[in-house]
């Protein structure tokens, strides 16, 4: 179906005629495994976690007869997590007296095998890129899909054991520095490996690992020189039901709009004649980085909704034009001009592309320079 023309009525029953059993399957298990959730931790939850708990189960079945990886990617990370959370017994000594939690599925374990294996993708992406070999492509490709794994089975044993803390201070693990830059790489992989096999190129992958080991990089460094992995109670302005869903719309953005940027380094080096005949065409890397740019403008635009909405409960206003709410608007009108003017006077070639770059840096001052240099309302978030 070409996908610029507009859906009719009749379209929607042949694409359900077209799932197989195991889409079907597929989304059965994550019925009753949110039904089970539901019924088991339902007496924890407000009224508005137990909706995007059911919600999230058409959501990722949905996702899944999309992308048919996620139908085995989630099934491994809940596998591992589980039996994470069985060896720990109730428990967080059992984190330094059993083998496995603490040499591999305890939350700070598997996100250093996690950064191993980014580093190594890195590397091998690089060594499958130069060399022209399709064996080190597939072995880079291999480890970021296991970096993947290992990454968000991390974050569910983390949110676990924040709750062995203790009731008052378990909470999702994107509330902090070093746990949404744990976020923006998975994500940032997630989305490269989507556009990986959509468009069947691994060319594309050393110059995106690049971005995501800088991040793990730095999240390493950030653990050694200031301690963050330990786990903290959540301050006040950050007790809500908003943070689930505002940050991780969020963080799609960053994920994307880093991607999209990438892409931009690798058309202008084609476009001026470097590594020309081991980069794909003009023509897809243009494409990859309109789609990047597209999907991260509409999910920064509903996080931007939502942190008005979640500001008016917290502060008593949608708007204050504090520096994060500032920087956040200069970011989406920054996307939202690359957009019209894509859409509306053809925008494309290294004008694009030296847009895309100067994005990334304007959103990484709105993600990190703020935080750093500036206060206000979020200054909970500093360094």
């Amino acid at each position: 179906m070409d996908i610029t023309q507009p859906r009719t009525y009749t379209e929607a029953p042949g694409y359900f005629r077209r799932l197989g059993i195991l889409d079907w399957l597929y989304a059965a298990a994550l019925l009753a495994a949110a039904l089970f959730a539901l019924n088991r931790y339902g007496g924890y939850m407000d009224i508005y976690e137990k909706v995007i708990l059911v919600l999230s189960a058409p959501t990722f079945a949905a996702l899944g007869w999309h992308w048919k990886p996620m139908r085995w990617l989630m099934p491994a990370v809940a596998l591992l997590a589980l039996g994470a959370i069985a060896l720990y017994g109730g428990s967080l000594e059992a984190a330094n007296t059993r083998f496995w939690l603490r040499y591999m599925l305890s939350s700070q374990s598997a996100i250093l095998w996690m950064s191993v294996c980014f580093f190594l993708s890195t590397l091998f992406y690089w060594i499958g890129f130069l060399s022209r070999s399709q064996a080190g492509a597939s072995i880079g490709s291999t480890l970021c899909w296991a970096a993947l794994v290992l990454g968000w089975t991390a974050m569910m044993v983390r949110w676990y054991e924040s709750y062995l803390i203790g009731a008052d201070v378990g909470h999702i693990p994107i509330s902090n520095l070093y746990e949404v830059f744990i976020l923006f790489a998975l994500i940032t992989a997630m989305f490269y490996l989507y556009y990986e096999e959509r468009y069947a190129t691994r060319q594309l992958g050393p110059f995106v690992m690049l971005i995501i080991s800088a991040a793990v990089g730095f999240l390493l460094w950030y653990t050694v020189s200031r301690g963050a992995a330990e786990i903290q109670p959540l301050v006040p302005a950050l007790q809500s039901w908003w943070m689930k869903i505002h940050v991780p719309a969020n963080f799609i953005g960053y994920g994307t709009f880093a991607l999209a940027a990438m892409v931009a380094c690798a058309y202008l080096l084609k476009s001026h004649g470097y590594l020309a005949d081991r980069l794909p065409t003009l023509e897809l890397l243009d494409d990859v980085m309109y789609k990047a740019i597209s999907a991260g403008f509409a999910f920064f635009t509903i996080a931007t909704i939502l942190g008005a909405l979640w500001a008016a409960e917290a502060w008593g206003g949608y708007w204050s034009w504090d520096p994060k709410e500032t920087w956040a608007l200069i970011v989406w009108l920054n996307y939202a001009a690359w957009l019209h003017m894509r859409l509306m006077s053809g925008l494309r070639g290294r004008v694009a592309a030296w847009w895309a770059i100067v994005g990334l840096l304007v959103t990484s001052f709105a993600f990190m320079g703020v935080n750093m240099f500036l206060s206000g309302l979020h200054s909970y978030g500093k360094f």
